[in-house]
């Protein structure tokens, strides 16, 4: 049933929006302010990155620069880990926090992490499935609404199981980051990247953008839940 044209399911799709709109905000928030802040032993997220590499038996891994802010990631594929210019050339806190964060998913990726393992082996089936779930939805929709329901259905049952992909691989997203975070204070802990009285910053920047990670996943499941009642109302 739509009230003036408004569709009511709508609503649940609020809080995960208002969830998402904060992380992005907490997370900028803390790469500006950690970015101002000099981390005592003045190392760049490159020299970082490249002690932990090192450190672990990893010099294969390379690091190179990529030209877009907060573009950081490691590529498991090609063993590259790639940072964006101010966390490969700058010696702030944010700089070296999130260079040991791609550090930590090399750590994953060599010691065969197993939801790092899961994620990487349905990735380009999620990424297929993803891409295709809202037309598939959509045209479902349309079909219902020309009158052929039991089509229209199924077609649009395709699409929610086509975007069910997508949230359980955010769900084993999670752990990943969570994990590679750990894993980032340890290595900058034991290594002497960073000073004791450093960590709580650290922790601070790394914290602020997993909780992007819990939003894209509290969305998706907003809308999976959307979907389902959608679907119960088409019945």
């Amino acid at each position: 049933m739509y009230y003036y044209g408004i569709d009511p399911t709508f609503i649940l799709l609020i809080p995960a929006i208002i969830f998402t709109m904060i992380a992005q905000r907490k997370v900028h928030s803390a790469y500006a302010k950690y970015a101002r802040v000099r981390n005592r032993k003045g190392m760049t997220g490159a020299q970082a990155a490249r002690k932990i590499l090192d450190m672990n038996g990893l010099r294969d891994v390379s690091i190179e620069i990529t030209q877009r802010e907060l573009s950081d990631h490691y590529d498991p594929r090609n063993r590259v880990m790639r940072l964006s210019p101010k966390v490969y050339n700058e010696p702030s806190i944010a700089s070296i926090s999130i260079a040991a964060h791609e550090s930590g998913h090399a750590i994953q990726h060599a010691k065969s992490y197993k939801p790092l393992v899961i994620r990487n082996s349905i990735a380009p089936v999620v990424s297929v499935a993803s891409n295709l779930s809202w037309p598939i939805i959509i045209i479902g929709f349309l079909i219902i609404g020309a009158g052929n329901r039991t089509s229209g259905t199924l077609v649009f049952d395709i699409g929610i199981l086509l975007f069910t992909t997508a949230v359980i691989f955010q769900a084993i997203t999670l752990p990943v980051e969570f994990d590679a975070s750990k894993r980032a204070i340890d290595q900058m802990n034991s290594l002497g990247i960073i000073y004791l009285e450093e960590s709580s910053s650290a922790k601070k920047v790394l914290s602020a953008a997993a909780l992007t990670y819990v939003a894209a996943l509290a969305a998706s499941v907003a809308n999976l839940i959307r979907l389902l009642l959608i679907r119960g109302r088409n019945d």
